[in-house]
């Protein structure tokens, strides 16, 4: 029985991925992985995610400008995003936005202020959001629930938290994503989290070409390798490869609106 899967949270076009990106398509699908998700975060990787993905059967594109990059976003970056989301029907999402108290590279009102305005496009358009929190739980929930988030939905990627903080993202109606850190030995939470997504809300992701699963650290990560998380993933809910392979590829379609 062959497997079936999506990597939801890639980033294609980045330059790590440039020089061998054909192998790179070909390696997932043939370990399954025929959909992909390419993820803008900024002013420059936006159009080259909605470009990569115009080109390539079984990639989309998000749209979005990253917590990091929010202290530098001008009005200009947020029409150009709004743009590109309503010209291409290959953006199925937007983000990745959110907040990241851990690096702190923007200041934090304005992480807080680029949120609000991506998820206030995102009701105008729609879209689903790809939202990412480090360390800052408390408030991007806070900002989620007053932003409405559940009219439009969306995924918690790469999630990081507890059992208590996925359910508080169930309860505003977002999926929960997992990555390669569910397979490290230092995974904490992750297992537990793993095992408590209901099935119908958990999606699977490699936020290549960072975060590469076990036994893979160190080294690019990439869509293939989406198969290692997913069989953790299964192994954690006792569950076949096949049957959690299944039932996330219809999640992700579900939560993207993809054909």
């Amino acid at each position: 029985m062959s497997v079936s899967l999506v990597d939801t949270h890639a980033h294609l076009h980045f330059p790590e991925l440039a020089a061998d990106l054909g192998a790179v398509l070909e390696r997932a699908r043939i370990a399954g992985v025929a959909t992909m998700v390419t993820i803008g975060t900024d002013r420059e990787t936006n159009p080259a995610a909605v470009a990569l993905a115009e080109r390539l059967d079984g990639v989309y594109a998000t749209v979005g400008i990253h917590p990091h990059d929010a202290g530098d976003v001008t009005e200009a970056d947020f029409e150009a995003m709004e743009r590109l989301a309503r010209g291409s029907a290959k953006v199925v999402a937007l983000g990745e936005m959110g907040l990241d108290f851990f690096r702190n590279l923007s200041p934090r009102d304005a992480q807080e202020t680029a949120l609000r305005r991506q998820l206030d496009l995102a009701r105008r358009l729609g879209k689903p959001v790809v939202v990412h929190c480090r360390d800052a739980h408390a408030e991007a929930l806070a900002i989620l629930s007053d932003e409405r988030v559940g009219e439009v939905g969306g995924v918690m990627h790469c999630f990081s938290a507890d059992v208590e903080v996925a359910r508080r993202c169930l309860d505003l109606g977002l999926y929960i994503s997992l990555a390669g850190p569910v397979t490290y030995k230092n995974a904490r939470a992750l297992p537990d989290v793993a095992r408590a997504v209901p099935a119908d809300r958990l999606v699977l992701e490699t936020d290549c070409p960072f975060l590469p699963p076990h036994p893979h650290r160190g080294q690019r990560n990439e869509p293939a390798w989406v198969a290692i998380t997913a069989a953790r993933v299964a192994d954690l809910r006792g569950v076949t490869l096949e049957a959690l392979g299944e039932r996330t590829t219809e999640n992700a379609r579900r939560l993207f609106r993809l054909p």
